[in-house]
């Protein structure tokens, strides 16, 4: 398979033209030009070849702007994993030219079995939000190029998820956990229908019920608390500085979702030879008799839980080839999600926040 980058054929010297002198260079840009020059080079690229050929270097003001701008974009690449290498064609300085290796950086043959491809098309249908969508897709056509076409998602029929949009607060609040920085944002209490300002500690976003949610620490309130996206108003803003906390070592996100009930032993009718998962975890401790609605012939499986929707969502996932027999407040669950799953359209349960 050809480099990550679908690049073009080779193409003959300066195929980078230089930008005018004084124009904006854009960092993302000149990286990626340097990266089709040094791939299209036949054997390497000398620093002054670089300078007068790749888009957005002609912008340095002097010999040593430039050095200092190339020397970052060879270690911002290599930190990527882009293997830039060194040439020495002669020993003389000048003479030392740059080049990426093709065998380490091109992609081994991508040989994906229907099942597998169609697990990553479910994957990418879950994701509906704008800022993810776009390059999703575009990832997704590509390895259907390479894989099996639209009979991967034959074993993946009907079991495709939604997940309301998250907007602009998911890359903001994601970058907030990453670099444990607070966040403020206007919210709108399910309980009350109070509009304020919640300032928060992120430490976890989490997809429930249909919806997204973020856990955290309230700071006026000095408290854990959860608020669901969908109900965030305007902009999610980070403030403060970088290192400003730590995220607990265990959060319990189905704790503070309502999504814990008191664990127990589910007893299950399963398909004979269906359900493996739940069958590696609990026992078989006898069978349906005929006659009986819950479906004659079935396993009866019992599974020990913890997290009451936990179980639930997974049991939802196997469709009728699992029937809960006991506890009714588990198989509640069950029928009141398959009822969510009919009516996509619904509002979903609210939140604490």
């Amino acid at each position: 398979m050809p480099a990550p980058a679908d690049l073009p054929e080779p193409l003959p010297p300066r195929t980078v033209p230089s930008e005018p002198s004084g124009s904006p260079s854009n960092p993302a840009a000149r990286l990626l030009n340097l990266v089709i020059a040094l791939v299209n080079t036949n054997a390497s690229m000398t620093k002054q070849q670089i300078r007068t050929s790749v888009a957005g270097y002609g912008d340095a003001p002097s010999p040593d702007a430039f050095e200092r701008m190339f020397e970052r974009d060879k270690d911002t690449l290599r930190d990527l994993g882009i293997p830039i290498v060194t040439v020495d064609a002669g020993g003389h300085a000048d003479e030392v030219g740059y080049r990426i290796d093709q065998d380490a950086y091109a992609l081994p043959a991508v040989d994906l079995t229907p099942a597998e491809l169609g697990v990553l098309a479910l994957a990418a249908q879950f994701w509906q939000d704008k800022s993810l969508r776009t390059d999703i897709s575009r990832a997704l056509t590509k390895l259907r190029a390479a894989g099996a076409g639209e009979t991967a998602m034959d074993a993946v029929a009907g079991l495709v998820p939604r997940v309301r949009a998250v907007g602009d607060a998911y890359t903001t609040l994601l970058d907030a956990i990453s670099h444990r920085r607070a966040v403020s944002f206007t919210y709108r209490a399910a309980s009350t229908g109070e509009v304020r300002v919640r300032r928060a500690q992120p430490w976890r976003i989490a997809a429930r019920r249909g919806g997204w949610y973020l856990v955290g620490l309230d700071l006026d309130r000095d408290a854990p608390r959860s608020y669901r996206l969908s109900r965030v108003e305007g902009r999610v803003r980070a403030t403060g500085p970088r290192g400003a906390f730590a995220v607990p070592e265990h959060v319990d996100v189905d704790a503070f979702l309502g999504g814990r009930g008191a664990g127990g032993v589910a007893r299950l009718a399963v398909v004979p030879e269906r359900a493996a998962a739940l069958r590696a975890r609990g026992k078989v401790v006898g069978s349906v008799p005929d006659g009986d609605t819950s479906g004659p012939g079935r396993d009866v499986v019992e599974v020990p839980f913890d997290v009451r929707t936990a179980l639930a969502d997974e049991v939802v996932g196997y469709g009728d080839a699992v029937l809960v027999l006991d506890p009714p407040e588990l198989r509640d669950v069950v029928v009141r999600r398959l009822l969510e799953a009919a009516d996509l359209g619904g509002a979903g349960e609210g939140e604490r926040g």
